[in-house]
């Protein structure tokens, strides 16, 4: 079934109009100076040029010095990875983890448009990895939008760190990439997601469940695995619910700490809670880190 129009439009709307001015703005370069792309050596000028712009290879080979200008960054490309395995289609609001991953993406895509940047995706199923391929315009924003909501997700072998390493081995230019994950894996994802900050601006965005966190003791329930379909009962009595909670605790301050460590920028959206809001404090929260720096 098909993503209502007008569903979109107040999408888009509330990214826009909540978002605009914060997540916006002329691009910086994403490395120091005046930019980060590579254009044409030419001699060096004393007094003029920085020598840590020096390109020691042509100075080499024509014993005359050289300096390789850089030109600031003004179209860039985004591309996002987006968990769509069986995890992410739970919820216990009104919203599922899925419809977080597509106000993620869209949050992401309509500020990178505005822009007149490009917008990539790949769309992680579990069996499939779906690269679809960067471009500008809302239309497309809104076909991908849709694909995302509406993509079937079945277990399989796929998982969260060959996924990393397949968009980072994909797309060298410099740009921004966006993870979009419950990060419910096994923390193997965090060495490539290192390599890939290495090189580009990262956030990746958790998105968490309330009942991932704690749960009330009910007694005897039955817990079904969404990744494999396995089901087991369990006696969820006081006990059981605080080992269970701490675990939780245990297991998100892990992903954090993992996150840091691989120099990603980390937003944690829940699905009991306003995700502009969430995306707009971070945003500005960032702007403000940004400014002091």
């Amino acid at each position: 079934m098909r993503i209502p129009e007008d569903r979109l439009r107040r999408l888009e709307l509330r990214v826009t109009g909540r978002l605009d001015g914060m997540l916006g703005g002329e691009h910086l370069g994403l490395l120091p100076g005046p930019g980060s792309e590579l254009a044409e050596a030419r001699a060096y000028q004393p007094g003029e040029d920085d020598v840590r712009h020096m390109d020691w290879s042509v100075t080499a080979r024509t014993a005359v010095p050289h300096v390789r200008d850089v030109i600031a960054d003004h179209e860039l490309e985004a591309w996002a990875l987006v968990d769509l395995t069986p995890s992410m289609d739970y919820g216990t609001t009104d919203l599922l983890k899925r419809d977080l991953a597509v106000a993620a993406l869209a949050a992401v895509g309509f500020t990178a448009t505005r822009l007149g940047d490009r917008v990539g995706a790949y769309l992680m199923t579990g069996p499939t990895l779906r690269r679809r391929p960067a471009r500008t315009g809302r239309s497309r924003l809104y076909a991908l939008l849709r694909e995302v909501e509406e993509a079937p997700s079945e277990p399989g072998p796929l998982t969260l760190a060959d996924a990393i390493t397949a968009l980072d081995r994909g797309q060298r230019r410099r740009g921004l990439r966006v993870v979009i994950s419950d990060f419910l894996d096994p923390p193997d994802w965090e060495r490539p997601l290192r390599r890939m900050a290495a090189r580009h601006q990262v956030l990746a965005v958790e998105i968490i469940d309330p009942r991932e966190l704690e749960l009330p003791a009910t007694g005897m329930i039955e817990f079904a695995d969404p990744e494999t379909g396995a089901v087991q009962e369990f006696l969820l009595n006081a006990r059981v619910a605080d080992d269970y909670r701490r675990a939780a605790a245990a297991q998100r301050a892990a992903t954090a700490a993992a996150l840091r460590r691989a120099g990603a920028s980390h937003l944690v959206l829940r699905t009991d809670r306003d995700w502009v809001t969430d995306i707009a404090r971070f945003a500005l929260r960032r702007r403000r880190l940004g400014g002091r720096a």
